[in-house]
């Protein structure tokens, strides 16, 4: 091929024009974070200063038409690191929507028109990402002959999805980074975990991964389908002596057989039969409708066979505001999406139903001998209940001990949890692993106590807010108050305004080098030259608020030419303020469509609120 150098005359000029322009021609064609920035979003507070939002589709298999939908909110402080916490919701097929809107995101959803501040909200000290897992739930989608069957192909189409995540957003790629979730997500997260801990030994250019939490989890098959019975009699739901509790033992008995003839599987049909007959004996008759419990939350009755798949109340108004144009506008949903918003799949699902995949419970020992887990559990949960948690616990091994053994014959103590005054539950831990148990709270634990949830967080994490200032909660362990860590009035950060930036130039680097494209740098660098110099005759008639002197220190805001898709949208971002007859594990609901109804209002579900905002 000829060099530049020998082409003649003006051609020469055109040559390196092509030379330096291909590689920006090819760049437009790649998504850039400005992309997903979401401008305006309905409902949103009038008298609050809006959190930095960025949504919408990273495709991950281009010969299914595979794209994960993700919602990210920007963190409201910093203390003394920067923090992204990744959730999913479970199923499998759920939305992690309902995590956004329903449990740990800035904020609810009162009803289809109004938001309103969730006080408890995890993005306090952490960046949180919503990851519509896998392709096909909520947003996500993908051909429906290529939804995903094995844990193995979810986790790796995750790691697909970070990897081109964090080359659009490389200000976050050197966060510490937590995933959380619950319920299905018990199996989801270990499978993740162990994804990632795999990549960063054979990449340059390792992700920090801190720890996992598994609110709820399914994680071990055998211990879970054994707990239905032992919790439905220590709570009263069934006399174990009654014909009825002598059905479900023989059937337990059925389940015992199948676990023992083809162990290692992630779920049994014939052992999942135990719960949908468990729902169908406590039939009653109440208003004229039959009522059951809910299985996410005991001391709550649903219409049958629902048996809390209306639950929780929050979703009567949480579908509608996802199905609005313009929410869906907002949000940056392809077009491709044809299907509106449903909290779960019944095609995702069916579709996935492990047949070579391990369970999570062996994988958790050698996660735990690389990073902390920490697992939490309300105690009114029945389809994921605490006994099966806490039965497979006793009987794991890890990190040179069985169970929460410390010294042989001596294990670790439940101390007792009060926040504000109230018993809050019990913390246990040993070995890297943490487990709390929530009193009176349900399957979606955040969705009852979220700021006992992010104190929770907080303290697993190791956020001590003590030297940045604000008005701490009063939390206890064993009556030691401990960290400080979760605010209960406005605090001052202190990370310097220069720390942020030399954090955000680094990760913009390793994403340049990552590339491999110098050409590009160098155009990159001339080009951001000129903007630079643009910029700066603009601010001296304009002081440009993102960097303003009086700003405080140590805000959660990442300062660099991103900023700008703010500014051009005249926004003041956040800175320091403040099937029907069987249920499969993990489902927060069916498919709508799937749910019994009552002259087309959703069944009859009893609740109360326990929120503390």
């Amino acid at each position: 091929m000829a060099s530049v150098a020998s082409i003649p005359g003006p051609r020469r000029w055109l040559a390196a024009a092509a030379l330096i322009l291909g590689p920006l021609a090819a760049l437009a064609d790649k998504p850039a974070a400005a992309d997903y920035y979401v401008r305006n979003l309905p409902g949103v507070p009038e008298d609050q200063i809006p959190v930095k939002m960025h949504a919408g589709h990273i495709e991950i298999k281009p010969d299914t038409n595979g794209n994960l939908f993700f919602w990210h909110f920007q963190n409201k402080h910093i203390a003394n690191k920067q923090r992204t916490i990744i959730w999913v919701n479970g199923g499998p097929g759920c939305s992690s929507e309902d995590g956004a809107l329903m449990e740990i995101g800035p904020y609810r959803v009162k009803d289809k028109d109004t938001l309103v501040v969730n006080n408890g909200s995890w993005n306090e000290f952490a960046n949180l990402l919503f990851v519509d897992n896998p392709v096909g739930t909520g947003f996500s989608y993908a051909n429906t002959d290529s939804y995903v069957h094995e844990l193995t192909e979810m986790a790796s189409q995750f790691v697909e999805f970070l990897e081109k995540f964090f080359a659009i957003f490389p200000e976050y790629s050197r966060d510490d980074i937590y995933i959380a979730g619950e319920s299905y997500a018990g199996q989801y997260i270990p499978h993740i975990a162990r994804a990632i801990l795999d990549r960063n030994k054979e990449k340059s250019d390792p992700w920090s991964l801190q720890g996992i939490l598994l609110g709820n989890p399914w994680i071990s098959p055998n211990d879970q389908y054994d707990s239905y019975l032992k919790f439905a009699f220590n709570r009263g739901l069934v006399d174990k002596d009654s014909d009825a509790g002598k059905q479900l033992k023989a059937m337990e008995r059925t389940c015992h057989t199948m676990l023992a003839s083809d162990p290692g599987k992630v779920g049994y049909p014939e052992c999942e039969d135990i719960l949908t007959e468990l729902l169908s004996v406590t039939r009653k008759e109440g208003g004229g409708d039959q009522e059951c419990i809910n299985m996410y939350d005991v001391r709550l009755r649903d219409s049958y066979p629902s048996c809390g798949m209306n639950w929780p109340p929050d979703l009567s108004a949480v579908t509608p505001y996802l199905r609005r144009s313009d929410v869906v506008s907002a949000l940056n949903v392809n077009p491709e999406k044809k299907s509106g918003w449903s909290e779960c799949s019944g095609g995702v699902s069916g579709a996935f139903r492990p047949k070579t995949s391990k369970p999570s419970i062996d994988l958790m020992p050698g996660i735990l001998s690389e990073i902390p887990v920490l697992i939490f559990s309300g105690a009114e949960d029945l389809i994921c209940n605490h006994f099966g948690t806490e039965d497979l616990i006793e009987k794991m091994e890890w990190n040179g001990g069985k169970g929460f053994e410390v010294t042989p014959g001596n294990w670790a103590p439940r101390r007792n949890w009060t926040f504000e005054g109230t018993d809050a539950g019990f913390w246990q831990n040993a070995r890297n692993l943490t487990y709390v148990v929530f009193n009176d709270a349900s399957h979606m634990v955040p969705f009852d106590y979220p700021r006992r949830s992010r104190d929770m967080l907080d303290r697993f994490m190791g956020v001590d807010i003590s030297s940045i200032g604000g008005d701490p909660t009063d939390s206890r362990i064993d009556g030691e108050k401990g960290p400080e860590t979760t605010v209960g009035g406005s605090v001052n950060p202190k990370e310097s305004e220069a720390a942020v930036k030399q954090k955000l130039k680094e990760a913009k680097w390793a994403a340049y080098q990552r590339s491999g494209e110098v050409v590009l740098v160098f155009v990159v660098l001339g080009a951001l030259g000129f903007i630079l110099f643009v910029w700066r005759q603009r601010r001296r008639g304009a002081a440009y608020s993102a960097i303003r002197s009086e700003e405080p220190m140590g805000s959660s805001r990442r300062i660099g030419v991103d900023d700008i898709e703010a500014q051009e949208e005249g926004i003041a971002l956040q800175s320091n303020i403040l099937p029907t007859d069987k249920y499969s594990v993990g489902d927060d609901s069916d498919d709508e469509d799937a749910r019994p109804s009552k002259d087309g209002e959703r069944g009859k579900q009893i609740s109360k609120s326990r929120d503390e905002n």
